[in-house]
């Protein structure tokens, strides 16, 4: 675990480093993802059927090894119990409300000089979900994906997801149930990405990919960005707490390894104005690892990334935090408003000691599904415009024409295009 303080004289080249640190896969990694791509564009198939006999010990042969049908999604949902279909469909309520209000309004209106203006927002024919298995087999990113995809209004929505060793998991279809997913496949890995954009003799193509993975996974996306839309190239998870010394250092300590959990690359860090509340939270931690399932990974992810920033007052906090452009900011203040106000660069914020991050994985309502790797800077969290393109369209008549038709020729000719001037003065007589 790193430990830095503003008021060091080393600070700001420590700083640096821990902000250029990028935990993200390397040119093997971007090598291997190329040749799978390949081999899946050219032989489709066959070639998926052979990586995933090899990657997953799964072998795809009758119809039920590829795909898994509604049916079988309808059954994992009924056997839920109660409490758990409860809180799935509690989430999914959630997420849905929020995500229909962010649905763009089409526009339509007459300027000035006649000339009619607007755009129409329409969904993309289909969109691909990628629903990680084994460690990160998670319903929740399921549901953060799909009921986007659905509020935009997509008419095909298509799940790809590792079964390993043929085993699947029942949240997952009971959650794509609940979503409204029409084909679930059982093909992971860079490889189920390169079907969904090239698509195969059995996998019809789509037009968009969202949904996490592993380095593999992203490195795919970030490859076929440009033969299909995608989300975001994500990295290993991250969280930035910012929080002063009457916070429960229990808390806090639950807070950093509710991210440290998911990866050994993830990134967990503590900011605070208190040191001896830093050295608390530092205990802590410990404590809270020997409780820990998941310990083994947190641990690594904790000793190898994990943070804490101690500063003179927490004013320095936002121009840190806006450096880090983390994926999650965790204001664990008793008034975030201002700290919230000058937070520029964050995948999303939770205000508040008693909003912890975790509540905005499952049930608040934004989605989860946020940039990383300081990604914040320039990109945001999923939503219904991913799955949505803007046409814009034009109507002139003459008087219209006559008005702008003179400047756009103009333009034309300095630009060195008569042909674009001359199919304006046609139609004004010139």
């Amino acid at each position: 675990m790193l430990r830095l303080k503003t008021s060091d004289k080393g600070f700001d080249q420590a700083f640096r480093r821990l902000v250029a640190d990028r935990r993200e896969s390397d040119e093997n990694v971007a090598r291997d993802v190329q040749v799978i791509l390949n081999d899946v564009r050219t032989r489709g198939d066959a070639a998926l059927a052979e990586l995933t006999a090899r990657f997953d010990g799964h072998a795809l042969t009758g119809e039920d090894d590829w795909r898994i049908s509604p049916g079988a999604c309808r059954e994992a949902f009924d056997a839920l119990k109660p409490e758990l279909r409860a809180a799935l469909e509690l989430a999914a309520q959630r997420i849905r409300a929020y995500h229909e209000a962010q649905l763009p309004a089409n526009r339509d209106a007459v300027d000035e000089v006649g000339v009619r203006l607007g755009a129409r927002w329409r969904a993309v024919d289909a969109a691909g979900l990628y629903v990680p298995g084994g460690r990160a087999a998670y319903p929740s990113s399921l549901l953060m994906n799909a009921i986007p995809a659905k509020v935009a209004g997509v008419e095909r929505l298509v799940v790809v997801t590792p079964t390993p060793k043929g085993q699947v998991n029942p949240l997952v279809l009971a959650a794509a149930h609940l979503a409204g997913v029409d084909e679930v496949w059982r093909v992971g890995g860079a490889q189920a990405v390169a079907a969904l954009a090239y698509g195969t003799q059995r996998i019809r193509p789509v037009d968009v990919i969202t949904g996490p993975g592993n380095a593999w996974v992203a490195e795919a996306k970030r490859q076929l960005y440009g033969v299909v839309g995608i989300d975001m190239v994500a990295g290993p998870s991250e969280i930035l707490v910012i929080a002063d010394g009457r916070n429960d250092p229990e808390w806090t300590a639950a807070d950093l390894l509710s991210q440290a959990e998911h990866d050994p690359s993830a990134q967990s860090i503590l900011i605070t104005d208190d040191p001896v509340f830093a050295d608390t939270v530092a205990d802590r931690i410990g404590v809270e690892l020997a409780m820990l399932p998941t310990a083994r990974v947190a641990a690594e992810s904790w000793n190898t990334h994990g943070t804490i920033i101690e500063v003179a007052s927490l004013d320095e906090a936002p121009a840190l935090a806006n450096a880090l452009a983390a994926e999650h900011v965790q204001l664990a203040v008793e008034d975030p408003e201002p700290l919230l106000d000058a937070i520029r660069h964050a995948g999303s914020v939770f205000m508040g000691r008693m909003t912890p991050e975790a509540v905005g994985d499952y049930v608040a309502g934004p989605n989860h599904v946020l940039p990383t790797g300081r990604r914040a800077r320039f990109s945001s969290g999923l939503s219904v415009l991913d799955f949505m393109k803007r046409t814009s369209f034009i109507q002139l008549d003459d008087a219209a024409l006559r008005a702008v038709g003179p400047a756009a020729i103009e333009l034309a000719e300095a630009e060195g295009l008569p042909a674009h001037a001359r199919s304006i003065e046609v139609r004004l007589g010139i």
